[in-house]
Order: C-alpha cells, then structure tokens, then sequence
C-alpha cells in the first residue's frame, strides 16, 4: 500500500539535532574520538579531510544498529521521492551531512523494515546485533575474498563457519564452499557445476541438451537457473502432502536421460516444506543424476534437533545452499554454498589467465566454487556472531522460531473463523479465513501494514488464495500474533 508522499521540509545537517541537546552532545564526543583515530591519515590530494564525512557514517551505523523497528508498509513512488530528495550526484557534490540527512529522513524511510518481530511476510530477517555491527568493520576492513593470497584471515574464518555448516550436513572433511549474495547466485552457481560435471563423466551433451528435474514447487530461481545454463526444466509432481519423492522422481529419470541434476527443497519458501530427501537422493544416484539440495530458507533447520529428522538423507547430497540472512541471523546478503566434494566445482569454476596462473591453487580459493572472481568476505558478520554467541544460541534461537510456528499453528485449528491449512513442518504457517474474497484478504493486509500491527501478505496455496505467516525472528511473540489473527479476522468482509 502505497503511502502519500508527506510535505518537502528542509533537511536537518545533524542527524541527531532533533533528538536534543544530549544526542548532539554523544555526537559531538564521538565525532572527537573518531576524529582522533583519523589523526594520522592525511588529506587527499583528490577527496579532501574525509573525517567529517566518517565521522556521521560511523555514528549513523552506531546508533542505528540499536533502534527498534518499524513494521509500517512505508515504500513511496520514485516522482515522491524526486521531490524530496532532488539531485544528489552533483558535479561538486552536495556535502557529507547533507547526504547522510537524505538518507535519514527521506531515503531510509522509505524502505520496509524486513526484522521487527511482527514483520511476518515472504522471509523477513532478523540479524544479531553483533552481525549487523560486524558488516560495518567488513566494510571497513576492504578485504579482496576472491583468492587466499588476498584474504587469508578472512577466508580462514569463513571456512570455519562453512565447516560448521558441512558438519550439520553430515559431510566428510574434504566438503568445502564459499558464501556467496544469494540463494540465487548459489544455485545457479551448484548447478552450473552439476551440468559441467555431467559432461566430464558422460562425455558429451545429449542430443536435445541437459535437462534439471525439480517439482513443481520449486524455487522461482531454479527455473531461472535452468534458463541461464540452457537446460530444460523437467517439474516433477509433488504428492498430497505437497512433497518431492522418489517414486514420482523415478518416472521422470526414467522418461528423460538428458536429466542430469535434481533440485530437492529443504524448506519450500511458500509453505516451509521438506521434500523427502533420502529417496529422492537415492533414486537420483542410482541415474547417474547430481542432486543439490535448495535449503536457502529451511536449511537452518538443520540446527535444530526437533527439526533434523526431516533431513534425513542430505547427507549424501552433492551440493547444498543455506542463506544465513534469512534464518542463520546475519545481515544481507550472505548464501552458504557447499560442496560434499569440491573438485567438481573447481573444475567448473576457476578462472585461468596470465594474472592468475600464480595463484596457489593448494590453499582454499572462494573463486573456485561458484560464478565470480572478485567478492567481499561476506560470511565474516555470521563468523563474528557465532564465534560471540556460540552455536548453542544459534540452536536455541531457531528452535523458539519453530516453537512459534506450532504454536501459532494450534491456536488458528483452534479458533472458530480461522483454517489451518497444514500442520507446519518447519517455521511458515499457512492458513485460510473462511467466507472471505480475494478483495477481503488484501484489505485486510494492507490495513495492518499501515497501522503497523503485522505485515502478512495473501499468497496462494492449490490455486486459491491464503494467507502466509513466516518465523524467522526469535523475537516474535506468539501470543500478541495470536491476539491479532483472533481480534481482526471477525468481520466478514476484512475490513
């Protein structure tokens, strides 16, 4: 729901003006501080004295990383914010304090708060405090990723997490990854490796090309995928219970020897369902198929005991994703990419040049394992929170999200004007308010996401429209999200 563009005012130069004399006075002593740590770079011949510059950014990131959010639908029109904001990239440039106020009062604002607890709609995020802080120092530590020679410590530590990772997996000693943008960018990256693998051990393509099976309830990025690589997308039918198996795996694999990589779901993103991973990796093997496994959401699961039965069988699989900024509580954009054995992917992956033929191919080389060469040591935020926190936490923040979803999940079966569609198997809750329209759900939605009280979007479930509630948070309260459901849902018109 679009909001009206609120009345151009004149910008403050201080962020903190408006918060009174005590934030200015914290503003001040920071900026004296910082400017201090800054003592020793001398001015550019070309940028100037960046220190005032610095100096807002950092405190920005300081203060913000401790301010609660805001769950308001509050996304404007780009002519809205044409007017607010004007022309920014200037010959001359408009001034650090000036451009850190744009972003403040205008910008930010204008965004939607994907981590407050009550922001409940597609996979919100919910960082740790220590990871969203910790992006900051990666950005300000500048490391080149790519290669080990460059990024050594920070690959290190990575890998640390990775193996973290392999091992929830079940995975031998020789797994290896690398954190990549996104659940996207990981998939086509595994498998363009699965297409290329297939191709060294067939020996040739089949006539016809290659082709990927997946069901029907696959990411929208596994098709997209199948685009890029030019292989055709063979959706399998899922069963009553909304599942990949391996019977129904079979007849595909059986009909189509061009399928040469099975994409399982370990947490389908619209219902938080898990194909059943064991058979399907079976039967995918027994073909000759490579099977990675689509974990981008669910796969955090994984470290959840009450949960890791469902996983049964990824232990076989050749590559997974997992995308710690959706339920692994770190900041965007991280997307863990593992491979059970890495060689394939390096064959697949590395670059060759002149420039590059010095590189020590027997060190851990992140451009070696998926579509890029030069990248930011993005795992770090991740590392830096799990190595402060500990894994038991990370265990226990997960298992409070899967708590909320059961909980949640009983309280709507048990409510007279509510269905629940399916017990949930990890964190997302579906279910239906029975005698509404299509027209009564969107009211509904976009009369809470104004007010602020929940952000929860229709979807669709078999063809008809439903509504979706994921947990990702830890923070969420299951019972002011049960308060709402049972005290806004009576009317029978949404309104």
């Amino acid at each position: 729901m679009q909001k009206p563009a609120p009345s151009r005012r004149p910008l403050t130069t201080d962020p903190d003006a408006s918060a009174g004399p005590a934030a200015s006075a914290e503003r001040n002593a920071f900026s004296a501080a910082s400017d201090a740590l800054q003592s020793h770079r001398e001015p550019s011949p070309i940028w100037g004295d960046e220190r005032e510059a610095v100096s807002i950014a950092l405190h920005w990131a300081a203060s913000h990383t401790t301010v609660a959010t805001d769950p308001k639908t509050t996304f404007r029109s780009a002519s809205d914010l044409q007017a607010d904001v004007g022309a920014t990239i200037t010959e001359d440039g408009i001034g650090a304090a000036r451009a850190l106020a744009l972003f403040d009062e205008v910008l930010l604002p204008a965004t939607r708060s994907v981590e407050d607890p009550m922001n409940l709609a597609y996979i919100p995020a919910a960082p740790t405090r220590a990871a969203v802080a910790f992006d900051t120092v990666v950005s300000a530590a500048n490391v080149f990723g790519g290669v080990w020679e460059f990024g050594a410590g920070a690959i290190f530590a990575e890998n640390q997490v990775l193996r973290w990772l392999s091992d929830l997996l079940g995975w031998p000693e020789e797994s290896a990854g690398v954190f990549v943008a996104g659940g996207t960018h990981g998939n086509l990256s595994a498998l363009a490796t699965a297409r290329d693998h297939a191709l060294r051990v067939r020996g040739r393509r089949p006539a016809g090309g290659w082709a990927l099976a997946c069901a029907s309830t696959a990411h929208s990025s596994i098709s997209s995928a199948a685009r890029l690589l030019d292989m055709d997308l063979v959706s399998v039918p899922v069963d009553d219970r909304g599942h990949l198996t391996g019977q129904t795996l079979e007849r595909a694999l059986e009909s189509d020897p061009r399928i040469c990589a099975v994409v399982a779901s370990a947490g389908t993103t619209n219902a938080g369902i898990v194909d059943d991973l064991a058979p399907v990796v079976e039967v995918a093997h027994r073909h000759g198929a490579w099977v990675h496994v689509d974990g981008a959401y669910g796969g955090a699961a994984l470290v959840a005991p009450s949960a890791r039965e469902r996983f049964t069988g990824i232990e076989r699989a050749d590559s997974f994703v997992v995308d710690p900024h959706k339920w692994l509580f770190a900041p965007y954009d991280c997307c863990a990419l593992l491979y059970r054995d890495p060689r394939p992917a390096a064959a697949a992956h590395s670059q060759h040049a002149a420039y590059l033929d010095t590189i020590d191919r027997g060190e851990s080389n992140p451009a070696d394992f998926a579509a890029h060469l030069t990248r930011r040591a993005r795992g770090l935020p991740l590392w830096y929170s799990l190595a402060t926190h500990g894994t038991a936490a990370y265990t226990a923040a997960v298992e409070a999200c899967l708590d909320t979803a059961r909980t949640v999940a009983r309280a709507i079966a048990g409510t007279e004007h509510l269905r629940l569609l399916a017990e949930p198997e990890l964190s997302v809750v579906l279910f239906r308010r029975p005698g509404w329209s299509p027209a009564a759900y969107r009211r509904w939605s976009q009369r809470l996401a104004r007010e602020g009280t929940v952000l929860c979007v229709p979807t669709a479930v078999d063809g008809e429209i439903a509504l979706r509630l994921a947990f990702v948070n830890p923070s969420t309260d299951p019972q002011a999200v049960i308060e709402v459901l049972r005290t806004t849902m009576l009317a029978a018109d949404g309104s």
